[in-house]
């Protein structure tokens, strides 16, 4: 189902490659390295998450509601938890796939990893279920076009004070703030882990596991079927 929504294809991987492609070869952002795809691909990665995970299944789930999909769902064993699981778990696949095109990309830009690989995965995992939970609570509980028009917006506000295409101390006052958001969080987990191969600060972790525990809660139990 997902390979057959363009438009899913297209968040989720067209536009994070498009932005690793292009940012790597034009150096217009202030990021301080010599080699643009060395800050940049930690960072797309985690976009890449927040995109599958957030937006995606976000937006799919919102119509799925609106033309009475879950409705029907609801009325079977599946039940409610197992229902936002299965679809985190689909996310999961999606986003191995993802790590593998855009893996691949910046391997041919030139991007040298020094991979904590096993810590960067557990970065990933909790991101995933965080997104996920924001994504599902908002296609819960609003109608799909306004969750359509919530979720883009929230993705554009996370993209740029995320650290993703901006480093966080470029973001003055703003930097505060935007490490309490789970995108910040992720991007402070996979740099150091795929930049220097080392462990994050212990912030990164809370921030990211906060948000896995208490937004799949909220979608949970502020989902409803129709």
């Amino acid at each position: 189902m997902t390979l057959e929504r363009g438009e899913t294809l297209l968040v989720t991987v067209g536009i994070p490659a498009f932005l690793l492609v292009f940012f790597s070869l034009v150096h217009v952002l202030p990021i301080g390295t010599k080699h643009p795809v060395d800050f940049l691909a930690p960072g797309i990665l985690g976009l890449a998450v927040m995109s599958t995970a957030m937006v995606s299944l976000g937006i799919a789930t919102g119509f799925e509601r609106s033309y009475g999909v879950l409705k029907r769902l609801g009325s079977t064993p599946l039940g409610r938890r197992r229902l936002l699981l299965a679809k985190i778990a689909s996310v999961l696949v999606v986003e191995v796939l993802q790590i593998v095109v855009l893996g691949a990309i910046s391997l041919g830009l030139g991007w040298r990893p020094h991979a904590a690989a096993g810590l960067a995965v557990i970065a990933e995992l909790l991101a995933t279920f965080g997104f996920a939970g924001i994504g599902l609570a908002m296609a819960g509980a609003l109608r799909a076009e306004i969750n359509l028009a919530l979720s883009n917006a929230t993705y554009l506000i996370l993209l740029l004070i995320g650290g993703i295409v901006f480093p966080l101390d470029k973001l003055g006052g703003f930097a505060a703030f935007a490490r309490l958001l789970p995108t910040a969080a992720l991007s402070d987990a996979l740099h150091p882990t795929l930049g220097q191969g080392v462990a994050p600060g212990a912030e990164a972790w809370i921030v990211l596991a906060a948000w896995a525990i208490v937004a799949p809660i909220v979608a949970a139990l502020s989902f409803s079927w129709e």
